[in-house]
């Protein structure tokens, strides 16, 4: 993308020229018998004004900073901004009408108002240590939702950094060495996962299952409930929340249609079909471009540590299991926050590219 300039300015009078970007801003000019130019009737106002509303017309251009990803075998380029390079479910429920619409699904409750709730989801960079999906606070509760593609045992431990974050900037600035007692909202962490892992429709995941030293009271505890939201699972729960319901129906026909087609056509189509059905259909019509760039790199990293736990598993190593998942975590952050989409995608199925590009990047390394 072409840089924007600042317009051409006379030295003498410090003021846009008529030839400059956005000239046609300013005041007209005359030419003289001498072929110069000359401001009628300006005023240093009218020459700022005019730079104002230059500014302000190249402020969009600005906030829309756009890059170019390739898209697959074919060659073609398509534009994703890069403030969409975030989770598919983040994209969704960001929004404050179907995030309370999965809070009441979720709760049993009945609220319609969205301007009760109040997102504050930790705004890091996407695939860094600290970002999480989605986090809330409704009726002085904070709801922390986060989607899940693999099983991850470790999510309680992720929970208690991003929880600890939150609290944090709550009470910056307050006394936490005076008597009163500091008021914090009740925690409640919910894991959507849609893996293809065979889990049960509920599942409570502890952080004491971490400790190497078991206890029947920890000092320390933190409950995750995990809701399986694949076809066949918590059915209730996806009809008492009809965004749920057609995000969990788009990644199940991205996933199905892959068997089949190349991922970038099995994405499209899967987008094609779900705006004729009614499925998503506003949201994806508006975010065509990003969902589709976000599928594609959330279905390869899938591939990649679905890869990665097998190798691990046939090999029947536990520690090189681990030290495998770790490798393929790093890699595939590495590849994406690179814009390596095709390099994703084929390591996803080729071992020795991928232990080729670990060992280039000095992945794995002690």
């Amino acid at each position: 993308m072409q840089k924007l300039r600042p317009p051409a300015v006379n030295e003498k009078e410090n003021i846009p020229t008529r030839n400059s970007p956005g000239g046609e801003l300013l005041p007209r000019v005359l030419e003289t018998r001498k072929g110069g130019m000359q401001l009628k009737k300006t005023k240093a106002e009218s020459a700022k004004k005019g730079i104002k509303r230059l500014e302000k017309a190249k402020k969009p251009q600005r906030q829309k900073q756009r890059e170019r990803i390739s898209d697959g075998k074919r060659g073609r380029e398509v534009w994703a901004n890069r403030m969409y390079r975030s989770r598919l479910f983040e994209l969704i429920f960001s929004d404050k009408e179907r995030l309370l619409e999965l809070y009441n699904a979720v709760n049993g409750t009945s609220y319609n108002d969205p301007n009760l709730l109040e997102i504050n989801t930790l705004e890091n960079v996407i695939y860094m240590s600290m970002h999480n999906d989605v986090s809330f606070v409704v009726d002085s509760r904070l709801s922390l939702y986060e989607h899940q593609s693999t099983y991850n045992p470790n999510l309680p431990l992720r929970y208690l950094m991003y929880v600890a974050d939150l609290f944090s900037g709550m009470i910056h600035g307050d006394n936490q060495y005076g008597r009163r007692l500091l008021r914090l909202p009740a925690p409640r962490f919910i894991i959507f996962y849609n893996g293809m892992e065979e889990r049960p429709d509920v599942e409570v995941l502890r952080l004491s299952d971490a400790y190497t030293a078991k206890e029947e009271e920890p000092a320390l505890e933190l409950k995750a409930v995990l809701l399986n939201i694949n076809p066949g699972h918590n059915e209730k729960l996806k009809e008492a929340s009809r965004t749920l319901r057609e995000y969990a129906e788009y990644t199940a026909r991205v996933r199905e249609y892959t068997k089949t087609m190349r991922l970038e056509e099995a994405v499209e189509w899967a987008i094609r079909e779900c705006i004729r059905e009614g499925i998503l259909k506003e949201f994806l019509e508006k975010h065509r471009a990003e969902v589709k760039n976000v599928s594609i790199y959330e279905y390869d990293e899938e591939r990649v540590m679905q890869m990665l736990r097998q190798e691990a598993i046939e090999d029947g190593r536990a520690e090189g299991m681990e030290q495998g998942m770790e490798q393929g975590i790093a890699l595939t952050r590495y590849l994406i926050a690179h814009n390596r989409l095709e390099d994703l995608e084929r390591a996803a199925g080729d071992s020795a590219f991928r232990k080729k590009l670990c060992e280039e990047y000095h992945i794995g390394e002690q």
